[in-house]
């Protein structure tokens, strides 16, 4: 199988190794003769809707050379189905890159999630480095950049939680999205009814929704975490940053989105707005003298009044 194509692949054509993952919806195995692919298959795949994740794939698909590279770097997203008598498991993905990962105490390898930059250091995560004040506001802002792109490709992203990102600073600041099946084309239902992370779901949104409206609530909310060190604050509370990560003005504009994000569900601020907020001057001038390629979509689809592109989850 080439990724590169997306063409679906058989079930019997795989050799599954070891189990590296386990979720409510799935497992992930690693696959014998496939180095850097995962094979994430589905614990009920008679819910599964084939057309929706072949849309997922397509979206990849659907990216030149130098932004497909870009987009597997930064996302753990579905490359092709996978078939068994014409059913579709599940899907491949690539792995991880290696510097999402750290190394523990006794000699294992475990991703670096978002969790541990949620709280202090503790001795235990000694194989984790931890990040200067300007490394953590660079790792926000790629998390900016990264949701921005997703919703000026028309997609929902869903469970934003500190689980399903990753992190690093080394060779630079970046982060990394798993559990990208759970993402949908805006208008497009989902491939499983969605997955909500206690504490990290928007509890202003309509039962049974997700939209871009909530992807903007739970992006503020990880930003302010990861500003704040704190695994509890939430929009509209009060905001009270690291020292030493923003400066007078960055921190000005960033409680005010932080506060806004809170405010009734259809008025939250977008990923644009908060890369301004975090951006400083040079970069403004840089982002404005060359702005992103982007799609043109339909607003009906995606933002219009309530949130019309606001997906009903199926129960």
């Amino acid at each position: 199988m080439s990724d590169a194509h997306g063409r679906d692949v058989e079930l019997s054509s795989l050799r599954l190794l070891d189990k590296i993952g386990d979720g409510g919806q799935g497992e992930v195995h690693s696959l014998a003769g496939r180095p850097g692919l995962l094979y994430k298959s589905y614990r009920e795949p008679h819910r599964v809707d084939g057309e929706a994740l072949a849309g997922l794939v397509s979206v990849r698909l659907g990216l030149a050379g130098a932004e497909r590279a870009r987009w597997d770097e930064a996302a753990a997203w579905p490359l092709c189905r996978v078939l068994d008598g014409g059913r579709v498991t599940g899907f491949l993905m690539h792995e991880a890159p290696a510097t999402m990962r750290w190394t523990t105490g006794d000699g294992s390898s475990k991703l670096t999630e978002l969790a541990f930059l949620l709280r202090p250091a503790k001795p235990a995560w000694q194989g984790v480095l931890q990040p200067t004040p300007d490394e953590r506001l660079a790792v926000v802002v790629a998390l900016a950049e990264l949701m921005d792109r997703l919703h000026g490709r028309g997609l929902v992203f869903g469970d934003l939680s500190q689980a399903n990102v990753l992190w690093t600073v080394r060779p630079t600041p970046a982060v990394h999205l798993l559990d990208c099946d759970g993402a949908r084309l805006a208008g497009s239902g989902p491939v499983l009814a969605q997955a909500d992370t206690p504490d990290w779901n928007d509890p202003l949104a309509p039962p049974g929704l997700v939209s871009v409206d909530s992807d903007r609530y739970k992006a503020a909310l990880a930003m302010g975490r990861i500003l704040a060190q704190d695994a509890y604050v939430v929009p509209g509370s009060p905001f009270v940053p690291l020292p030493g990560v923003l400066d007078e003005r960055r921190e000005n504009a960033v409680r005010a989105l932080h506060g806004q994000a809170g405010g009734p569900y259809g008025t939250r601020p977008d990923l644009g707005q908060w890369r301004v907020a975090l951006a400083g001057r040079e970069q403004i001038k840089l982002a404005a003298a060359q702005p992103e390629d982007r799609p043109v979509l339909d607003p009906s689809k995606f933002e219009g009044p309530r949130n019309r592109g606001s997906i009903r989850l199926r129960g």
